[in-house]
């Protein structure tokens, strides 16, 4: 890996920013510090460990894989917030990293303490009796043992690939004849459990790579092991889709071609759980073109994804009370499900709230459309979806009743990719029209616009939503859904279609927000009014729910505004690269940030105060890539009744003081005690769903 010695001119940071990448990790430190919070149901705090772990893995493979491509580049190049270079950047993450990986022994030891009083356990070797031992030796012989490849790296036997995240036994051996050899052994293997049971000790457990790693002498019976350890890498997935763009080429085809090269791209970090001598850790970093500084010795399992194996026996046990109240999402109020659901929607526009309310709904509703006759045409934008996708049924059942279907796959959705290209070839195959997305723009919004021959001609019912077209996320995120008949909003919905069919992006809009184009200089002209206000001594106001906040552009006008005097609330999930509270600065922003049970995932923006207010539902957040790389859609809420609704539900939100964090001055998030009782805003919003899901039952029984 090329240094960065190169001396570039410093230029001062503004003291209300913060580097992006290093905001990303207080987030995920708060993630696991729900893994360690009392307040949470023990078993539940499992959850947050596992997802703790698997967040830094994304990004270890996406933002660390990019900051060390950036390395390699001739020119040094600097984040434009804090002016930190990629090599300073990736310095400052290690070292977080390994502050965060202490914190996280301390919270897993602890978990394991805290369920031991309710029968389960994770052992070694340690504490097992001499007759356990020899139990799981002939367990080890007979279930494990022929199903593991070890081998043994020489001239005839090349060092193996290692897959992403997989685990690996490494073992340094001493032949008799004093030569020193390196033995890969993969642990990973949907063969045998990796969580084995102890027979003699109920609930108490060992995960298979400790027996892998124990028995290894029984592997190489002609070796001395002189060192061992568990291994495991996180390869660097990030793949410039740009360079795919070639007319002569299937885009579907090459983008198959690219995933494929993503799964060998080099390691950008090596986790081991025993230490080894420099010499072995020289050796495997030449092998695997690691960095020594990327090597993490770690306390805790390689891979959190057992603790679900340990969440399933506690709930096999009857252990109910260490886990969350059971919730499951609720009909929505507005609309009765038991008649049709179109002319109800001509009469009303209808708001619906993930995971409270269910997505089911908006199901029904593409499938009424699917064998409607006044129905012509369904068209969508596709980025994520479930696994068996009753959208793409519905869809595929609308096609094959021969109305025109279509639907814009994004192939470029990281980490889904193989799944939108198999759904692509599903539509096609059921007669849809599918576009793959624009040349330079990924396209990120939640569209859906059904067509309607009547009477009076084409009707038009949209669909725009906060979060994807999918059946699991919308029970575990937050998201919000409008649907709507107004038709000025269907024309320009429609406007959008058009211009993805023809390869471009919408250059003006009226309601809708529209990036890459039409949102960015939108959400400033609207702060700018907000300044005018209170230029005018009057009170401005500004509301903003997104889970990152990067636009250096946006950010600045916030600034702005809060030097003006405007009043600004933002709650922000993850990334604020803004530090509030700064007098001179941004003395007048408040934000905070929510981790709760369910994922926060809803963008309202609001503008103006009570009796001026606009209010919008976005698929986009203010990060530059969704203002100006890619194709987001922000609706206006006109309704009333629904504006309403969603300014109780930010000020809940703002109130909540369970899981709302507050971050300060300091860049530091900081505990909030604004209630008698402490607020969990998500708790509220599943109270008022279920007490309106009663309310619906009472009315049909009498």
């Amino acid at each position: 890996m090329k240094k960065q010695h190169k001396k570039t001119k410093e230029i001062t940071a503004p003291v209300y920013m913060m580097n992006r990448e290093l905001s990303w990790l207080k987030f995920n430190e708060r993630v696991l510090n729900e893994a360690g919070n009392p307040r949470v149901p023990l078993a539940e705090r499992l959850t947050f460990a596992a997802i703790y772990q698997s967040n830094l893995d994304e990004f270890y493979r996406v933002r660390v894989g990019t900051l060390m491509d950036q390395m390699e580049a001739s020119e040094v190049i600097r984040e434009n917030k804090t002016n930190m270079t990629s090599e300073e950047q990736v310095t400052a993450i290690l070292q977080a990293t390994r502050n965060l990986d202490q914190k996280k022994a301390a919270i897993y030891e602890q978990l394991m303490g805290e369920l031991e009083p309710y029968g389960v356990r994770l052992i070694n070797f340690n504490r097992l009796s001499a007759e356990e031992g020899k139990l799981l030796e002939t367990y080890f012989d007979q279930e494990i043992a022929p199903y593991l490849s070890a081998n043994i790296v020489s001239k005839q036997q090349p060092f193996p690939f290692l897959k992403n995240k997989n685990i690996y036994a490494v073992a340094s051996l001493m032949s008799k004849g004093g030569k020193t050899k390196t033995a890969i052994i993969p642990c990973s293997n949907t063969v045998f459990r990796r969580l084995i049971d102890i027979p003699t000790r109920k609930g108490t457990f060992m995960l298979s790579e400790e027996l892998i790693l124990h028995f290894l002498p029984k592997m190489f019976k002609n070796y001395e092991i002189r060192e061992k350890a568990l291994l495991r890498i996180t390869r660097n997935a990030d793949i410039d889709t740009e360079t795919i763009y070639d007319e002569d080429l299937d885009y579907r085809d090459a983008m198959e071609n690219l995933i494929k090269q993503r799964r060998r791209m080099n390691p950008v970090r090596m986790e081991l759980s025993r230490e080894l001598n420099k010499k072995m850790i020289s050796s495997l970093c030449k092998e695997l073109h690691v960095d020594k500084e990327h090597v993490f010795l770690t306390r805790v399992p390689l891979d959190m994804s057992f603790v679900f194996g340990l969440q399933g026996y506690l709930r096999n046990t009857a252990q109910d009370k260490l886990f969350y109240q059971r919730r499951a999402p609720r009909m929505t109020p507005e609309l009765d499900d038991k008649s049709l659901l179109i002319p109800q929607i001509m009469k009303k526009d209808v708001l619906l709230s993930y995971p409270f309310e269910n997505i089911r709904s908006f199901i029904n509703l593409l499938n009424e459309a699917a064998k409607d006759d006044s129905v012509v045409s369904i068209k969508m934008t596709l980025y994520r979806l479930a696994d068996k996708s009753q959208i793409v049924d519905a869809l595929v059942e609308a096609a094959e009743n021969g109305k025109e279907v279509v639907v814009l796959v994004e192939l470029r959705a990281r980490f889904d990719e193989e799944s939108n290209i198999e759904y692509s070839r599903k539509l096609e195959e059921a007669g849809c029209r599918v576009i793959y997305g624009l040349n330079g723009y990924k396209v990120h919004s939640k569209l859906c616009l059904i067509s309607r021959k009547t009477d009076k001609g084409v009707s038009y019912i949209t669909q725009i939503g906060t979060g994807n077209y999918n059946e699991k996320t919308s029970a575990l995120y937050t998201d919000l859904s409008l649907i709507t008949a107004n038709q000025e909003i269907g024309k320009e919905a429609a406007e959008v279609f058009a211009a993805l069919l023809k390869g471009e992006v919408v250059e003006k809009s009226n309601l809708l927000l529209v990036a890459p184009k039409c949102l960015q200089n939108r959400v400033l002209d609207m702060i700018q009014e907000e300044i005018d206000q209170v230029k005018q001594r009057k009170e401005g106001y500004i509301g903003i729910k997104i889970n990152s906040l990067t636009d250096k552009v946006i950010i600045n006008k916030l600034v702005e505004a809060s030097q003006a005097g405007v009043k600004i609330e933002m709650v922000v999930r993850g990334i604020c690269c803004l530090i509030p509270e700064i007098k001179g600065y941004t003395e007048n922003i408040k934000v905070i940030s929510i981790v709760g049970r369910y994922l926060e995932h809803s963008r309202i923006y609001r503008f103006g105060t009570k009796e001026r207010e606009k209010i919008y539902i976005a698929s986009a957040d203010f990060m530059t890539r969704n203002t100006v790389r890619r194709v987001e859609v922000a609706a206006p809420v006109l309704n009333e009744k629904l504006k309403e609704r969603l300014d109780w539900m930010f000020e809940t939100m703002m109130n909540d003081d369970e899981k709302g964090k507050r971050l300060t001055e300091t860049g530091n998030y900081a505990d909030r005690s604004l209630n008698d009782v402490k607020l969990n805003s998500q708790e509220i919003f599943y109270a008022m769903a279920y007490s309106n899901a009663e309310k619906i039952q009472k009315k049909r029984e009498d």
